[in-house]
């Protein structure tokens, strides 16, 4: 019985008791939360649900915990049933229906975890959409690692996913980056604004290469032959980079086409009809401020020219447009702004102001021996994505920036993501997925087989801190999606991890040499084998491998 399973006996119960008492049973939450005590002395699970619903039918919280209390006694499942404190309930499981979240897990396989709770629900979800003109930095590394498992995880709770990279290829620094290519070539300095480092003498000589007159052309003609090669050249290596990085995208749009397929005018043109566009000083503004910006925005400028927001608003209505419910930006830490601007721009065109999100990221930096490392060899500026896994590997990588909220700043001790040790996160939860399968190995050896355990016998302490974690998985997942927060997913199979260790430490799983295989040695095998799944479907959602063998 899992936590989520146990909440539903709690809320039916409670409903029978109400019902019994005569009172109002639409004072119930949608979902009864239980918890792990933080004394394990106090139970396997608590609820406050008394405490919760005592005033709104005007019982004493203890009473009414009484009752419940009473009810829950008479319920195979619950081996142990107490009040605690004003009204709290302590709850303690049968050893069935502990082992049942064993059988749950072992049924379910790589879909234990899975729910449906955004099922029909199409999200758009953007993320990177690093400029053109660059290796993809760390900021960017992060959001490839964090939106990829952001995808899973609402991909598990039922939604299909859109993961959609938004190509700026429309703009001024594009026109700096076909000037640092053009001078790259012809051997002169780095134009003050422009773009240094390795790899803009390596896509200039490219495109040398591929085009071996291009130095003689008109200056415009070699200005737009540097632009249009470069900039293909630059996000052929992005799309790579981030392909052998786990991260892959169903939609690469290009901003550029928003203008040449009219999008933009076609934007602006419904919101002069809906009287969200006002004119003023030559210019067309949005009135932001009416919903809930802080200022109002250019959309066309006096010059007649596009503002860039002008991009951003068509962008909202073609995502919508596309079918999507929920639009999810994720932006670097410099573009707060962005928050209030596209719930604005979506209110003002008559769609759901919900229907757009901003996630912002905070900065990354990479630290060696309590340094914060700033040069690329590569970018000469800034530490790029194959920086960073060409100094710790894809999983460490990943992992490391998928473990912390999105919301703090985050330094990567390149000594201990490196490291195989204990102490590095990833290898620590790798190493007992590995521990795992090596069990599974053997008992294969050992003819010890899982199927048809005797799950009752799992009573040990540790046995239940496992079982219990195992059990927890399903709402974590559902934490993860709503919140839109993968970490979660990360500690939790850090949790488990270092659970299973305490279990395997304690509890001999297999028959020694020499010895029979016991009913108790085919349950453990099976809370293993339950274990090394749950390991397996939470490094899934975070993009990372599970290795049979290290």
């Amino acid at each position: 019985m899992t936590p989520a399973d146990l909440g539903t006996l709690i809320k039916n119960t409670a409903e029978a008791v109400l019902n019994e008492q005569g009172l109002d049973t639409s004072v119930l939450p949608d979902t009864v939360v239980v918890e792990r005590p933080r004394n394990p002395e106090h139970g396997d699970y608590a609820t406050n649900l008394a405490l919760q619903i005592a005033k709104k039918v005007g019982k004493n919280p203890r009473e009414l915990a009484e009752l419940l209390v009473a009810q829950l006694r008479h319920n195979d499942a619950i081996a142990e049933a107490e009040i605690a404190g004003p009204g709290f309930v302590n709850l303690r499981l049968g050893a069935a229906a502990q082992g049942g979240i064993v059988a749950k897990v072992l049924a379910e396989g790589t879909a234990y975890g899975h729910n449906s709770d955004y099922a029909g629900k199409r999200v758009n979800l953007e993320f990177v959409s690093a400029n053109p003109t660059g290796p993809v930095h760390l900021g960017g590394t992060r959001w490839a690692a964090v939106g990829d498992s952001l995808g899973r995880i609402l991909q598990a709770s039922g939604a299909q996913v859109t993961r959609e990279y938004y190509f700026n290829d429309h703009g001024k620094q594009i026109d700096r980056f076909a000037n640092s290519l053009v001078a790259a070539a012809k051997g002169e300095p780095t134009p003050e604004d422009g773009y240094a480092g390795e790899y803009i003498n390596d896509i200039a000589a490219k495109v040398v290469e591929k085009q071996p007159d291009v130095l003689s052309m008109p200056p415009d003609v070699m200005q737009e032959t540097f632009r249009a090669e470069g900039v293909e050249m630059m996000f052929a290596h992005i799309k790579e980079t981030l392909h052998e990085f786990g991260t892959d995208f169903d939609v690469f749009f290009h901003e550029n086409s928003l203008f040449e397929s009219g999008a933009v005018d076609r934007a602006v043109a419904m919101l002069k009809e809906n009287g969200n566009l006002y004119e003023k000083d030559g210019a067309w503004w949005l009135k932001a401020t009416d919903f809930g910006d802080d200022k109002d925005r250019v959309v066309i400028k006096s010059d007649g020219d596009a503002a860039y927001i002008a991009g951003d608003i068509a962008y909202v209505v073609d995502k919508i447009e596309r079918g999507h419910d929920l639009c999810i930006y994720m932006l670097g830490a410099d573009h707060h702004g962005y928050i209030a601007r596209l719930k604005a721009s979506a209110a003002a065109l008559g769609y759901d102001p919900n229907m757009v999100e901003v996630m912002i990221g905070q900065m990354v930096n990479l630290v060696r021996d309590g340094q914060a490392v700033r040069m690329s060899k590569r970018a000469g500026t800034v530490i790029t994505l194959d920086d960073l896994v060409e100094l710790i590997g894809i999983d460490a990588a990943r992992y490391a920036l998928i473990r912390s909220s999105v919301d703090s700043s985050l330094d990567i001790d390149m000594e201990l993501w490196a490291s195989q040790s204990n102490d590095n996160p990833v290898f620590y939860v790798q190493y007992g997925h590995a521990r795992l399968s090596s069990i599974a190995r053997k008992a294969a050896e050992l003819g010890v087989l899982a199927e048809g355990a005797d799950l009752s016998l799992l009573t040990h302490e540790r046995e239940g801190d496992l079982v219990r974690t195992l059990g927890e998985f399903p709402e974590v997942v559902k934490s993860a999606a709503d919140l839109r927060e993968p970490h979660r997913i990360a500690r939790y199979a850090e949790d488990l991890a270092g659970t299973f260790h305490r279990f395997y430490d304690n509890c001999q799983i297999l028959p020694k040499a020499g010895e029979t295989a016991e009913p108790i040695h085919a349950a453990r095998l099976a809370l293993a084998m339950a274990t090394r799944q749950t390991l397996a479907n939470a490094l899934y959602l975070v993009g990372v491998s599970a290795p049979e063998r290290m």
